[in-house]
């Protein structure tokens, strides 16, 4: 009996935190109070406001609240997680949220995403980046799994984190994203990944992504569905591991 109300008065105090922490990373967002001629939603990170267009007619071209959570964890965390200098490049950056946080928070972005929503991208980081940030973003389109090694050649892109936010989801792409993560994630890299659980298939990712990577549970959101993981890899890529993904 006493371990019954211990196990709920545990959950009670997760459950209490998941809110709590939902709460602010919600509290981030604000609308603009006058309609214009154009739509946006403004965002406050690194005490600056972030205006974000969004675009209704593409899927990635849509803000998700996957983005609200890693940009979160990223600027409250910088002890541990110091963007500053650093090579990042995020993947699926969509309307570019994740890529404006981490180039206000110092780092050298890559920001990269299919080509159909590069112009709504590049708006967005030009217009939130534009004499904020200590290095300029570069946008540029990445098809997953495709042309990897000639487009990022490893002995030259050495990048220290990679972010994504609600990439996986129930998309015909998943094994072209799980070699896209392989080939950008070297022996030093850090993956930061935050994901919405909707589906089987994000299930099964996270498993055949085990096989390759080591996992930890940053953030667990059960209100938002979302959970925050850290991933580096398990092993060294050999020479030929290497060849083969060119």
């Amino acid at each position: 009996m006493e371990t019954q109300r211990s196990k709920a008065m545990e959950d009670s105090k997760t459950r209490e935190e998941d809110a709590e922490l939902a709460k602010a990373i919600m509290a981030r967002r604000f609308y603009p109070s006058l309609l214009g001629p154009e739509a946006w939603e403004g965002y406050i990170f690194s005490d600056l406001e972030i205006r974000i267009k969004e675009s209704t007619d593409l899927y990635g071209a849509v803000l998700w609240p996957s983005a609200m959570v890693l940009c979160h964890f990223l600027e409250t965390n910088r002890d541990k997680y110091n963007l500053l200098d650093k090579n990042v490049i995020e993947l699926g950056a969509g309307t570019g949220l994740v890529t404006i946080v981490s180039s206000l928070l110092g780092a050298k972005v890559t920001s990269t995403d299919i080509p159909d929503v590069l112009g709504n991208l590049q708006y967005n980081v030009m217009c939130n980046t534009k004499g904020r940030c200590k290095y300029i973003p570069l946008v540029t389109d990445l098809i997953w799994g495709q042309k990897l090694e000639q487009r990022f050649p490893r002995a030259t892109h050495c990048f220290d984190y990679i972010l994504a936010a609600d990439v996986v989801y129930a998309h015909p792409y998943l094994e072209e994203l799980m070699d896209t993560f392989d080939h950008m994630c070297q022996e030093n890299t850090q993956i930061l990944w935050a994901m919405r659980f909707r589906l089987d298939p994000e299930n099964s990712f996270v498993d055949r992504f085990q096989e390759r990577f080591h996992l930890e549970e940053l953030y667990d959101l059960p209100s938002l569905s979302i959970k925050l993981y850290r991933a580096w890899r398990k092993d060294k890529r050999t020479k030929d591991q290497g060849e083969a993904a060119a």
